[in-house]
């Protein structure tokens, strides 16, 4: 058999089969290393920043909780019929760069500005089926603004105590995103 790091398993189609203004979708007929074809279906979403911020005491901000904590929000996601604490999180904007994005999303779904932003880490997500960036993004030092939600985004300004932040993570309901944040952030010391 030949080894596939030698082959560029080389596209011999690629077909978009519908555009939702969220994302878009299609296949590639790609020639596998043994010489048989096959569709790999795809979805293409722009990149994504997810927002690690934590608050020395919550209440300075207006928000319930004391002590040093981790800002979430909870939201009803209709694709899984549950209510999830999620990292605040949203779409990178054209010339954006992750950490620029990251302020702009804390800053409209929580109110929140932060002095500070920088990226932790950026990654593929699911490779076997999207085309998606995620960028982990760490603010710090934060001023108060009103938030400014989407019309379809109804949620609520959460924090955890830092100590709960990974159990809450590791919850039922807890998705990818909010998980690899709260890891990055204590690999890099922040948690």
């Amino acid at each position: 058999m030949t080894d596939p790091t030698d082959h560029d398993y080389g596209v011999i189609e690629s077909k978009t089969e519908y555009e939702t203004g969220w994302y878009t979708g299609g296949y590639d007929l790609v020639e596998l290393p043994d010489g048989r074809t096959k569709r790999f279906y795809w979805a293409e979403l722009p990149p994504a920043a997810v927002v690690v911020a934590i608050v020395d005491d919550p209440a300075d901000y207006g928000f319930e909780g004391s002590g040093r904590s981790l800002v979430m929000v909870e939201q009803f996601r209709p694709t899984i019929r549950e209510l999830c604490y999620e990292l605040p999180a949203g779409i990178v904007e054209d010339d954006e760069t992750f950490a620029e994005a990251g302020a702009r999303e804390l800053a409209e779904e929580t109110g929140l500005v932060p002095a500070e932003t920088r990226l932790l880490e950026s990654f593929w997500c699911s490779t076997g089926v999207l085309r998606h960036r995620r960028g982990i993004v760490y603010a710090d030092g934060f001023e108060t603004t009103d938030r400014k939600l989407d019309g379809t985004e109804f949620l609520e300004v959460r924090t955890v105590p830092i100590e709960e932040a990974l159990s809450v993570a590791r919850s039922e309901s807890a998705n990818d995103a909010t998980l690899e944040g709260v890891l990055l952030a204590r690999d890099a010391g922040h948690l």
